[in-house]
């Protein structure tokens, strides 16, 4: 009965959690600030309460926005995203949609350029086209790729290197036991060729 009330409550809960004041913001209202707080993209909040009107994320050090995270706030007329040191790489994708399927009047694409990579430095992300976006990512794969077929050959080398010794572990160790039983066959020949002197009639 206790467990049932409990799963009862819990989306009343979950009310409250969506609707407090996010770690590290300040909230006036429909207001939340949360600029100049050194935020990173690990370290920003999950999400803010539904019914924000104006978001301020400028002046931090965000790459990258998570994915979705701006999708269920319907009320936003302002936000402000400048002063962060945006990657415009894979990452990039989310912020790049989420700007050009919202007006410019939200202030939101001022300031909004690319630190990274050095190709698009200075570029403003909502002008970016999807191509120049997937070749930054492709040089990644491509680094990647490279990196993976490196190794693959370095550990091809190292195991053909342990067969080849294992080799010629086995041919020595194969010659060793030759030359044993060899040995082994003349010393019980020799033994038997004596034991019939001995006992030769006289």
């Amino acid at each position: 009965m206790k467990g049932l009330l409990l799963l009862c409550l819990l989306p009343l809960f979950g009310g409250q959690r969506s609707s407090a004041c996010p770690h590290l913001c300040s909230c006036h209202g429909s207001q939340v600030d949360c600029s100049s707080k050194s935020l990173t993209s690990s370290s920003l909040p999950t999400s803010f309460p539904a019914g924000t009107t104006s978001l301020r994320l400028h002046n931090n050090r965000l790459a990258t926005l998570p994915n979705g995270l701006l999708d269920g706030l319907t009320s936003l007329n302002s936000v402000s995203l400048h002063g962060n040191p945006w990657v415009c790489d894979c990452g990039a994708l989310y912020l790049r949609a989420w700007l050009l399927h919202h007006p410019a009047t939200l202030t939101s694409h001022l300031g909004v350029n690319c630190s990274s990579p050095p190709g698009l430095r200075g570029r403003l992300v909502v002008t970016l086209t999807e191509r120049e976006v997937l070749e930054s990512c492709r040089y990644w794969y491509c680094n990647l790729a490279l990196v993976s077929q490196v190794c693959l050959f370095v550990f091809v080398v190292v195991q053909g290197a342990l067969l080849a010794a294992l080799i010629v572990f086995l041919k020595r160790f194969e010659r060793i036991s030759k030359e044993a039983r060899k040995t082994m066959e003349e010393s019980f020949t020799a033994g038997e060729s004596l034991i019939d002197n001995e006992y030769t009639p006289l």
